[in-house]
């Protein structure tokens, strides 16, 4: 092989990029924390019943995404695709039931084996929270609320809209489902291979296809909200004057669906025209029968995942890189000292690089390409007088400090 290249579907965060990644993860740790969302962690993968049982035999994630294993034991295991199985099943493991409502903040990669495009990967990044056991509108108004403020303190909030939709109560469910069944029976033959097998199992799904001649079929389906009851209509109407009353604004979508049976009331997204095909940056939705498919006690659960690739995509500009202050020794009893002073103004704190090996010019053209701010040069006169010689970089200018005064003078301007 003349040249290694990561496998396909995946690729190497390099500092710049990575720099964008943090700016997700560390604005939406923040702001999540505001609301009660602390951070947890699921293992990167799961026995395979854990999303076989949660996502549906039926659902493409399962039958073309998933990358599963035998291990020797003799059990299954899959690199988790998504996240909200992970935490379901945690919740279950440790007992959480007693301490509910329970809020979780996720960050972490996921694992899907799909064709690779830009803002998606076959290893990728999630952000997301999960809301469990609060069964009113509240819970939907406050989840959603917490994803509009991380998407406007990333300054994303001009190129991104919010869809809403309600999937209504297992009982409007069970009559929307009736309808799709008697509406696209009438056009088995014209169906695509995929959405023919979901007729059967999963009629909802249909609506997620994008193969053309099931768009064109779905665009005559009935409309969901043709079928709710109620109770149904009330919690959507509560919840969309929760988003009034908070100046969140949105787009009614009544194709907005989410395929599995465990999901009622909330679905929603937040898309952008900004990434080409790519227009999810974040979806999420209640899911009030999920815990108990899994084995657990009856629990409602709301929350939402979103992509760090394509929010990354979405910055402006990547935060910079804190600048630092560059050591840069002349003489072998220097580089000894330098070292120490070098290690002593890490520990206070400043982000500092030494100067390992060269000439001082040599060392110079490095602080340079750091980007630092300044150099300190510290040679056999400097020691003698227990000072050194601290240039601006910026400027040019240079002036004799104390090493007594340095970490004063160098956080006058920090």
């Amino acid at each position: 092989m003349s040249s290694l290249q990561p496998v396909r579907g995946t690729h190497d965060l390099l500092p710049e990029e990575m720099r964008r990644h943090r700016a997700v993860i560390e604005r939406a740790r923040e702001l999540a924390e505001r609301y009660g969302y602390l951070e947890m962690a699921t293992p990167i993968f799961e026995f395979t019943e854990v999303f076989k049982r949660t996502l549906g035999d039926t659902s493409d994630v399962v039958t073309k995404e998933m990358y599963t294993f035998a291990m020797k034991e003799g059990e299954e295991i899959t690199l988790r695709p998504e996240n909200t199985a992970g935490v379901a099943r945690a919740f279950i493991s440790n007992g959480l039931q007693h301490s509910l409502p329970v809020k979780f903040f996720y960050a972490g990669p996921m694992f899907r084996h799909e064709r690779p495009q830009k803002g998606r990967q076959r290893q990728f990044h999630q952000i997301g929270v999960e809301l469990l056991g609060v069964p009113g509108p509240l819970g939907d108004i406050e989840i959603i609320a917490l994803g509009q403020h991380i998407l406007e303190a990333l300054g994303l909030a001009d190129l991104i809209r919010l869809e809403l939709n309600t999937l209504g109560d297992p009982e409007s469910r069970k009559a929307y489902r009736a309808a799709l069944v008697s509406y696209f029976s009438g056009y088995r033959e014209r169906l695509s291979a995929d959405s023919r097998d979901r007729l059967e199992r999963n009629p909802l799904r249909i609506l997620d296809s994008k193969d053309e001649g099931d768009r064109e079929l779905i665009a005559e389906a009935p409309l969901f909200e043709e079928y709710l009851n109620p109770t149904s209509r009330d919690f959507f109407a509560r919840v969309r004057e929760g988003l009034d009353a908070l100046g969140i604004s949105y787009h009614l979508n009544s194709r907005l669906v989410r395929g599995l049976d465990y999901y009622s009331h909330t679905a929603f997204e937040f898309t952008t025209d900004a990434l080409g095909a790519q227009g999810t940056v974040m979806g999420g939705g209640r899911y009030d029968g999920l815990i108990e498919t899994m084995g657990g006690p009856p629990t409602p659960g709301v929350g939402w995942a979103a992509g760090i690739e394509r929010l990354a995509l979405l910055l402006a500009d990547p935060p910079p890189a804190p600048r630092p202050i560059a050591v840069v020794p002349v003489g072998e009893e220097a580089e000894r000292q330098g070292l120490f002073l070098t290690q002593r103004l890490r520990r206070e704190g400043f982000a500092v690089e030494l100067g390992y090996s060269g000439s001082v010019k040599k060392r110079m053209r490095r602080a340079n390409s750091l980007n630092a701010r300044y150099a300190l040069l510290l040679g056999e006169d400097e020691l003698a007088q227990g000072v050194v010689s601290l240039r601006d970089l910026d400027s040019g200018e240079q002036e004799t400090v104390s090493l007594d005064a340095l970490s004063d003078r160098l956080r006058r301007e920090s």
